[in-house]
């Protein structure tokens, strides 16, 4: 088997905005800024049997990702998100239930997959079903690093569900509304530090990330905490960023970079994905040292 360094498991989809429509899903986009850095990313999902998911696979060709693990699900339709621009600069999102991302089945080349070292990356809205979530935990028990990337979309989530990801990551990454929903759910301290902190000592998550929009992101990372104040740029739309960063994050994992050097990087690539159209737009890597030396 190819040695996928990372793998993402959930949602494939197309995020129907008022005048067009772009392929998404959080872990799609976190796999497509991966491989644009280099990093081979298998991508665990389904698709409809119909139009809009052999659309889906042909973007997904095109951006030259990996569709070896894209399932076929006869009896669902192809996810779709429909996405409006709130007045906050914020997405608002609709998800249509049940789609095909929501019966991912298991499969023996998932298992070898799980258990080949590498990374995982995972979120709670590909847990709303019984039958991914079933898959996912059956895929945590592997040797990979857990990678969750929380991304609650009411009304999509349960505390329960919540909880029972949490116990199963060795990074986190958050945004600001999260850490303070879900650390107001545990009476975790007010300070962001010390909610973050709480948080890797509740669940023993040694690496806790926080995306905090265009104020930039914090990380706890060996005990020590960082903060970055981000890249100013002018904004498209925000869909992805939050995955880029996390593909960016990850991507200065794998090449053993310094804390604070990784920190700056994804808040670098999260800034230009927002300056961009949608969560998959066609970049040249070089322009994040760009914006990073500016």
């Amino acid at each position: 088997m190819k040695p996928y360094q990372v793998a993402c498991f959930g949602e494939v989809l197309w995020d129907i905005l008022p005048d067009k429509k772009l392929p998404g899903g959080a872990p799609m986009n976190v796999a497509y800024h991966l491989q644009k850095l280099g990093v081979p990313v298998a991508m665990i999902s389904a698709t409809g049997n119909d139009a809009d998911g052999d659309d889906l696979r042909q973007v997904m060709q095109q951006l030259q990702l990996d569709t070896t693990f894209i399932q076929r699900d006869p009896d669902h339709e192809t996810g779709k998100v429909y996405a409006r621009l709130a007045a906050t600069n914020e997405m608002q999102y609709e998800i249509v239930r049940p789609v095909a991302w929501d019966f991912i089945q298991l499969s023996e080349g998932l298992a070898e997959i799980a258990n080949t070292p590498g990374y995982l990356v995972f979120g709670s809205l590909a847990s709303r079903n019984e039958v991914s979530k079933e898959t996912l935990l059956s895929l945590l028990d592997g040797g990979r690093t857990l990678v969750l990337d929380i991304n609650l979309r009411p009304p999509h989530f349960t505390q329960e569900l919540v909880t029972l990801l949490l116990q199963h990551c060795q990074i986190l990454k958050i945004n600001e509304a999260e850490l303070e929903l879900i650390g107001d759910w545990y009476g975790f301290p007010a300070s962001m530090e010390e909610r973050v902190r709480a948080f890797s000592q509740k669940y023993d998550i040694p690496t806790v990330i926080v995306t905090l929009g265009d104020k930039g992101a914090a990380l706890l990372m060996e005990n020590a905490f960082y903060l970055h104040s981000g890249y100013k740029v002018v904004v498209a739309d925000t869909i992805g960023s939050g995955d880029a960063f996390l593909a960016g994050f990850l991507y200065n994992r794998i090449l053993n970079t310094p804390p604070a050097v990784t920190l700056a990087y994804a808040c670098a690539l999260g800034a230009l994905v927002a300056s961009y159209h949608g969560g998959c737009p066609a970049y040249d890597p070089n322009e994040i040292i760009a914006l990073m030396n500016r």
